[in-house]
């Protein structure tokens, strides 16, 4: 039932929401910014153009920025813990109803894959947050570092951890680490 439940035109719309979600809530940020006067030194001490390392840089009170940062915040981890709460709750509902032990096997294995996914991105989310709004005591290259993390972390995991999943691919790799002898 997935591909008739997730229909190309579902899959757009609920792409189109994430896209404008996206845009509706950074774009308040980058407009906040732009009003601001910024100090002699305009170098980010990060490895990309971290909001939060772009307000460090301004001269004056950031007050505004801090408040809104820490609203879009709450929304958006309300939002996303709710849905992903509610959707978790109606899969296990329809999986425990199923008679079969081996697809309910699967299918908890799928969520449990799933939340291994999510798990990074929000963890270290939540620290990066943290630590730029009461962490001052955090050397910076831990903050640089943490901030990488959630970048690259889980985009790399993703198809790692459903890559492990695959049968095939298990059995390729058994016997690429018995050649070697690890």
């Amino acid at each position: 039932r997935h591909s008739s439940i997730l229909s190309m035109p579902v899959v757009t719309a609920l792409g189109s929401l994430v896209l404008l979600r996206g845009v509706l809530m950074v774009s308040p940020m980058c407009f906040l910014l732009h009003r601001k006067d910024f100090c002699q030194h305009r170098v980010i001490s990060h490895s990309y153009c971290e909001h939060m390392a772009v307000v460090k840089l301004v001269c004056e009170d950031t007050r505004v920025n801090a408040i809104y940062c820490f609203l879009v915040a709450i929304a958006v981890a309300t939002f996303d813990i709710t849905v992903i709460v509610l959707s978790y709750t109606m899969i296990l509902t329809a999986v425990l109803r199923l008679s079969f032990s081996n697809t309910q096997h699967k299918a908890i294995n799928t969520c449990v894959s799933h939340v291994c996914v999510i798990l990074p991105f929000y963890v270290s989310a939540i620290f990066t947050y943290v630590t730029h709004r009461y962490g001052h005591s955090i050397p910076q290259h831990i903050h640089i570092l943490v901030a990488n993390l959630y970048l690259l972390v889980p985009p790399m995991l993703n198809p790692i951890i459903y890559g492990v999943r695959t049968k095939q691919l298990r059995d390729k790799i058994v016997v690429l680490f018995q050649r070697k002898r690890i």
